[in-house]
């Protein structure tokens, strides 16, 4: 059985803080856009500040899916999702209004010092959930995994990427990667803020990353079907409007002898 609460209880933050990975799921705010989920990982890269907010570092990498919907005007939906791989089975998933405090803001360096948070060259931002509800559920059909230990291999490719740069190469700098990786969704929207605004201060286009009719500027696009539907509404009414003017004109212009005849003897009558 689930059991819902308006904070994250107490009893739960252990548990939380021993599992090594987590889910993210966001969602633009049109019905075109398309939702996505990702994995994050590390024990040291997320935590419980109390239980009415969660944070957890945002890394980089190719996508940039959940900046571009936290970012999104009157947007801030997302979902956590823990599993238990081992040991008594349970899920826990916590909901709230998230937003990204990006690397080389002035709160970003607060919050990674006020929390003793440990970043790597490729830490992209924080993400602050200010929690609404967290529940628990059975868990009964996730499977049991063992845990043999975290990947290196992205935190291996930023710090090699950080020590070319250091040595000289600007190529890879870590702006550069993000406005060319982390300036666009796969729907084309705004992603991570720096990103965006040194790939328009250094003519860095952004990686084309969906293909066909869903890719930005085709048919299927975000954005496309909303501005379709509007047009489409637009005209059914103008057509409707159209019909309604026209049809009185064709009333008022049609006149048959009989009804002039009672229209003359009228005007005879004054």
């Amino acid at each position: 059985m689930g059991v819902y609460y308006e904070t994250i209880p107490d009893s739960l933050k252990p548990w939380i803080h021993k599992q090594q990975m987590l889910l993210v799921g966001t969602a633009p705010l049109s019905g075109d856009g398309h939702i996505n989920i990702s994995p994050k990982g590390g024990t040291d890269f997320f935590g419980v500040l109390s239980p009415t907010q969660f944070w957890y570092m945002d890394l980089s990498g190719s996508g940039i899916e959940t900046h571009a919907h936290l970012h999104e005007e009157g947007n801030g939906r997302i979902c956590v999702m823990f599993m238990a791989f081992e040991g008594p089975p349970q899920i826990v998933r916590i909901w709230g209004e998230g937003r990204p405090i990006e690397n080389g803001t002035p709160e970003y360096s607060r919050f990674v010092e006020e929390h003793n948070v440990k970043t790597i060259p490729g830490s992209r931002s924080i993400i602050l959930i200010d929690v609404h509800q967290c529940a628990t559920s059975c868990g009964f059909s996730v499977p049991y995994y063992d845990f043999v230990g975290h990947r290196p291999i992205l935190n291996d490719f930023f710090e090699k990427k950080d020590a070319k740069f250091r040595a000289g190469d600007e190529k890879e700098s870590m702006d550069r990667y993000w406005a060319w990786k982390s300036a666009r969704s796969v729907d084309g929207m705004p992603g991570m803020k720096r990103g965006v605004e040194f790939a328009e201060q250094n003519a860095v286009a952004p990686l084309k990353k969906w293909k066909g009719v869903y890719a930005p500027g085709g048919p299927k696009a975000w954005g496309v079907r909303q501005v379709q539907e509007h047009t489409d509404k637009g005209l059914v009414f103008l057509v409707l409007l159209l019909g309604i003017v026209i049809g009185g004109a064709l009333s008022l212009s049609v006149v048959t002898p009989e009804r002039l005849e009672v229209l003359q003897g009228k005007e005879k009558l004054w």
